[in-house]
């Protein structure tokens, strides 16, 4: 049953997602890729933070390492399909490398780990003006190419942006529906007794920053063609908080809970600019009443619910077989 529920809520986003930017303008059409990016990015922190549970506040670096080494290497005349893997392997290797200090240090101090090195990628690209443009940033990356279909049109961006999405979250599926992926939730539950059942929780931690920052790569690698123009300002400290906050909003732990919290994080704020100057007072008020009341986000609604009209119903192995004396 509960398969079935899960096949029917994959078969609406998709039908939703290919028929949301249709007769739309480019504006809002971008607003919707905007959505699918940030909605790769917050996958690869539900992976770290949700399934695997180590905090991480370094998410937005991990898109800025892809999105300069793509702008770099097309800029150069590579295909972004040739440009976009380097930046995807040196975001694992590096997430690898961050991945170490949670080995020593958990909650608030690896968040204060990752909070500095999100600051350390800043301030690099800002002063190594020679590479990547400092302040100025980087313009005119070209939108890929591929001879019977061009992403020139925002529109055909979007569908492209829609299949890399799609495959993004179909690996991830496997990943969490893996041998991995109970590794990860055994991590996350409890180390200890995840470690006495044979788990190498050293190596699963790794993994989950690893995986989880080539999927912040993989939207970097996205921006950059998407907006055509990348400085420093765009991977602050603060879009990582922004990220976190779309898989708290959305449900940490739940694989529809990034699609949920950037939609909610990316569109929301858009869908109340009809009251003006107080659209963002009222999505801030309405994301303080959702933390307080439902803080394991919009996907954890529908267990509640679940569990109260349609309980699961627990049969005592002793009953079931019979007892024996």
């Amino acid at each position: 049953m509960r398969g079935r529920w899960q096949a029917l809520a994959i078969l609406l986003l998709a039908a939703l997602a290919i028929v949301a930017p249709l007769g739309q303008g480019n504006y809002i059409i971008y607003v919707l890729t905007s959505w699918l990016v940030f909605s790769i990015a917050a996958m690869g922190l539900n992976l770290t933070l949700g399934y695997a549970g180590q905090i991480s506040l370094a998410q937005a670096s991990f898109m800025a390492i892809g999105a300069y080494v793509t702008a770099l290497l097309t800029l150069a005349g590579w295909h972004w399909v040739l440009a976009m893997p380097l930046g995807l392997v040196l975001c694992f290797v590096v997430g690898l490398l961050l991945g170490y200090p949670a080995l020593r240090v958990k909650g608030h101090f690896l968040a204060f780990v990752t909070l500095a090195f999100n600051t350390l990628v800043f301030l690099v690209l800002r002063n190594e003006d020679w590479l990547t443009g400092g302040t100025y940033g980087l313009v005119g990356m070209p939108r890929p190419d591929f001879g019977l279909f061009s992403t020139m049109k925002q529109l055909h961006f979007y569908y492209f942006t829609l299949a890399i999405t799609a495959l993004a979250a179909l690996l991830m599926w496997g990943i969490v529906r893996s041998p991995w992926g109970r590794a990860f939730k055994a991590l996350r539950e409890n180390p200890i007794r995840a470690e006495s059942l044979g788990v190498d929780t050293r190596r699963i931690t790794l993994l989950a920053f690893a995986i989880g920052s080539a999927y912040g790569g993989l939207a970097g690698a996205l921006v950059t063609p998407l907006v055509q123009f990348i400085e420093p300002g765009s991977f602050g400290v603060a879009h990582s908080l922004r990220i976190l906050l779309m898989v708290v909003v959305g449900g940490a732990g739940y694989f529809f809970g990034p699609f949920v919290g950037a939609g909610v994080v990316i569109l929301l704020p858009e869908m109340l600019r009809f009251t003006e100057g107080y659209y963002l007072i009222i999505y801030s008020a309405l994301v303080i009443v959702m933390l307080v009341f439902v803080p394991s986000g919009l996907i954890g609604i529908w267990g509640r619910v679940r569990e109260k009209f349609w309980p699961r119903q627990q049969l005592r192995g002793d009953i079931k077989e019979g007892a024996q004396l």
